[in-house]
């Protein structure tokens, strides 16, 4: 069978790496953390550190403090040591991945959202909440179904956390009519009956512009979403789920209720990996 490898990048405030870790050894891969510092030494001495790998995911956190904006620093350090290790890996037809902070680092780099096939030009913000504050609060999201993108196949509706400071999806609004006429917009907040939040707040927790939850990359390899598919890997994470197993359990359906729904995320990526 073949082997999946992905690599968890680490380190510098990154702080949801061993949730991410978990959820792709449980969809399936052989992953690994590794320090950003491991990756920038050995390119000094090869030029294929990322050749190993099929999956390359940019976890959530505060990568260096946030200090000149969420994902700046990373985004930079990563440009300047491994641009070109980074652009050959997605000629090799591999998946990035990027939750929260590292879907800032994406758009920062320019990874995102990568029109022509060009991932060097900054087109699109993730910038302050419109509510000033810091949020931490679990939200429904909408697939987009003609979406191309790989991480969100067979999904129609998912309840995730989003927890940031730094979130609202903001474009001209040419990049953002572009976007959706690609289908490179994959997730919208949304109401509790499904439909999208038209910006009300908390269903829309930052105000981001068309209800921009996640977007990806016109091959439909790369993605970045600001929800954090690794914060619900089990079902006892979900802040209901002691309501939904009381109910199950008195008419007698199901002993646990509630489908760990991030796994299938993680999951779509070693599948298509496996395909390939």
């Amino acid at each position: 069978m073949k082997k999946i490898k992905a690599m968890v990048l680490t380190g510098y405030g990154l702080n949801c790496d061993y949730e991410t870790h978990y959820c792709l050894e449980l969809a399936g891969a052989e992953s690994e953390r590794v320090h950003i510092n491991q990756i920038i030494f050995r390119t000094q001495e090869e030029s294929n550190v990322l050749d190993p790998y099929h999956i390359l995911v940019f976890c959530g956190g505060f990568s260096w403090g946030d200090d000149h904006g969420a994902g700046v620093l990373m985004a930079s350090k990563l440009r300047h040591h491994l641009g070109d290790e980074l652009i050959r890996f997605l000629e090799q037809g591999k998946l990035v991945l990027g939750i929260c902070n590292g879907f800032q680092t994406l758009v920062n780099f320019g990874l995102l959202p990568g029109f022509h096939s060009d991932y060097t030009q900054r087109k699109v913000a993730l910038t302050y909440n419109d509510t000033g504050n810091f949020i931490d609060i679990w939200v429904k999201v909408r697939i987009n179904p003609d979406s191309p993108c790989i991480f969100t196949r067979g999904l129609e509706e998912v309840e995730l956390p989003v927890r940031h400071g730094e979130g609202k999806f903001y474009a001209p609004e040419a990049t953002l009519e572009q976007l959706i006429g690609n289908g490179q917009v994959v997730m919208q907040y949304a109401l509790s009956n499904g439909e999208a939040a038209q910006g009300k707040w908390p269903e829309n927790p930052n105000g981001s512009l068309y209800d921009v939850a996640g977007i990806c990359d016109p091959t439909g390899r790369v993605f970045g979403l600001m929800p954090h598919p690794e914060a619900f890997n089990h079902y006892t994470n979900h802040p209901r789920w002691t309501y939904y197993k009381e109910g199950s359990r008195s008419d007698g359906t199901v002993s646990e209720p509630l489908k760990p729904q991030g796994i299938k995320i993680f999951q779509n990526a070693v599948k298509f990996v496996s395909s390939i």
